[in-house]
């Protein structure tokens, strides 16, 4: 189960990393990568991308089930 207080790079690693990719960066979120991805929190980098974290965790989690 995917938490808003998730690492990115841990979240990516909860089902297939491409259709969970997609869900996020189709929220906005474009660096997946980048180096805060490693130590942000899913409702941190929301927080910078104005972005409801709650929404996105319950996408996630219907990417992954």
């Amino acid at each position: 189960m995917i938490t808003k207080d998730m690492l990115i790079i841990d979240i990516l690693n909860q089902g297939d990393p491409d259709k969970l990719a997609e869900v996020l960066m189709e929220s906005g979120m474009h660096c997946l990568h980048c180096a805060l991805a490693h130590g942000e929190t899913l409702e941190e980098a929301a927080a910078v991308h104005g972005i409801d974290a709650d929404k996105l965790v319950e996408q996630l989690n219907d990417c992954v089930k």
